[in-house]
């Protein structure tokens, strides 16, 4: 988990990448999922986008204080 939260290359770049992705997606279709409240189609992308913005830095942070991890 270390390696996938902390690696610059270009793999695990990509892999962090898709899984921010993947969580996006799911975070704006939770209407569809649910089936309780509605979401405009004009907002999931930029809900989308918004929870991949929010992901990023939490993932570089949760890499920084995994075991072993830089606590600088």
């Amino acid at each position: 988990m270390k390696k996938f939260l902390t690696s610059n290359d270009a793999l695990y770049r990509t892999l962090r990448t898709i899984a921010q992705a993947i969580i996006g997606v799911v975070v704006a279709n939770l209407d569809t999922i649910i089936g309780t409240f509605t979401i405009n189609e004009v907002w999931k992308p930029i809900i989308a986008a918004l929870v991949m913005a929010i992901l990023s830095p939490i993932m570089a942070e949760l890499g920084k204080h995994t075991e072993g991890g830089d606590e600088s």
